[in-house]
């Protein structure tokens, strides 16, 4: 259809989002579908949190607000980076979006021009490519290997990395891997960044609080305070505070960068809900307990999930540091044959026969960029977790 613009051409829908959809349509089939396709906490919203929404829906705090977010929003966002990341920001160098989604694409739309080089790691998360592709600017993959639990090695880095790039996007702890950094791992990626003057980063920090074993998160700009004036330091409350569907998302970084990216959320959306924002300020101001408790649930599944999928006949499956997801390798499966009598070429093969023979849905490695693999996100009811695993086992072992 020569009406649609071509750039929707180099692009592909969510790959995460079709699973969860195809999933649900099954569901609705009648299918005894388990998904875990979805990136979501299964707990609720705090009742603080909901409860500073409800109040201000009644104090009336339902008009625009200034495009990238209320002052009050602000204030707690640089409250919440000296506390916890130990990063000095200025309310004018603050940035709200709807979601960590919109804040992104902003930064990319408001540095990318044509040719330019953003570099990603593999296994990425399935937006970020798609997006430089859209803004106009090129991904360069620089891949994370399993033998080094998906964490990217300077060298591999260094390799990436030319007079064009303008963007590295960092990810830690990971979607899709878990992966989550070291100090001393990430103080070796920064070394090289130092090297390079021209290359920004990007740092997705959504995963910043769910953490297990004691691991301790930091973040690039912490590590290397140097890095503070090209660094964009992303962070939102859908994850630890299970506030996905609230859309709040925001960022920390250089004056003139936040100036641009408020310039197109002006032309785009304008502003968050402002509703969703005033939750926003009592979820980092309020009370944060609830998210080691939560975590505790999370360690507990996580151990689950690995030692269940490293018991199936082809599978294995390191043990991330964070997030809620793990990616296990089926290379193990790859040139048998499924019930259906299909053989399994691909990770997506490995995923579609899952969903036909055993009713669960996973996501494919090559969506994330880096196959033989497939992304379970453990972000759901134990007990249908075990139940998912036992169904994975089973389909493994019947393959011939």
């Amino acid at each position: 259809m020569g009406f649609i613009a071509d750039s929707l051409s180099r692009i592909k829908p969510s790959p995460t989002i079709a699973v969860t959809q195809k999933a649900r349509e099954l569901k609705a089939a009648g299918r005894d579908v388990i998904g875990l396709g979805a990136g979501e906490p299964d707990f609720d919203t705090p009742d603080n949190v909901k409860d500073a929404a409800i109040d201000a829906i009644r104090r009336g705090e339902t008009k625009y607000t200034a495009v990238d977010g209320i002052p009050e929003l602000k204030e707690a966002i640089v409250a919440k980076f000296k506390r916890d990341n130990g990063l000095d920001y200025t309310p004018s160098q603050i940035s709200v979006g709807t979601g960590g989604k919109q804040v992104i694409y902003n930064a990319l739309m408001a540095t990318l021009n044509p040719g330019d080089e953003v570099v990603v790691p593999t296994p990425y998360w399935v937006s970020y490519p798609d997006m430089a592709l859209l803004a106009g600017g090129t991904p360069v993959f620089a891949e994370a290997r399993l033998e080094d639990n998906f964490k990217l090695k300077p060298e591999a880095l260094e390799k990436a990395i030319t007079p064009k790039t303008k963007w590295l996007i960092f990810n830690s702890p990971s979607n899709p891997s878990g992966a989550a950094y070291t100090r001393d791992e990430l103080k070796s990626l920064t070394d090289v960044l130092m090297r390079h003057e021209h290359v920004w980063v990007m740092t997705d920090d959504m995963y910043e609080h769910l953490v297990y074993d004691d691991f301790t998160f930091v973040t690039p700009a912490q590590v290397e305070p140097r890095l503070m004036e090209r660094t964009l330091t992303i962070n939102g409350v859908s994850k630890a505070y299970c506030m996905t569907g609230w859309r709040i998302g925001f960022a920390g970084g250089p004056e003139p960068l936040i100036a641009a990216m408020r310039k197109i959320q002006s032309q785009s959306t304008s502003n968050p809900s402002s509703v969703s924002q005033w939750a926003a300020v009592e979820a980092l101001n309020g009370p944060q307990g609830f998210i080691a408790e939560h975590n505790k649930v999370f360690k507990e599944r996580r151990d689950l999930v690995v030692s269940m999928l490293n018991q199936a006949n082809g599978l294995t499956c390191p043990t991330p540091e964070g997030a809620f997801y793990v990616y296990p390798s089926c290379e193990g499966t790859i040139g048998k044959t499924a019930p259906s009598g299909a053989k399994i070429a691909t990770d997506e093969d490995f995923a579609r026969e899952l969903l036909e023979a055993e009713g669960v849905a996973v996501v494919h490695g090559a969506a994330f960029g880096l196959s033989p693999f497939f992304r379970i996100s453990y972000a759901t009811a134990t007990e249908a977790l075990e139940e998912a695993c036992t169904r994975i086992q089973r389909f493994c072992g019947s393959l011939k």
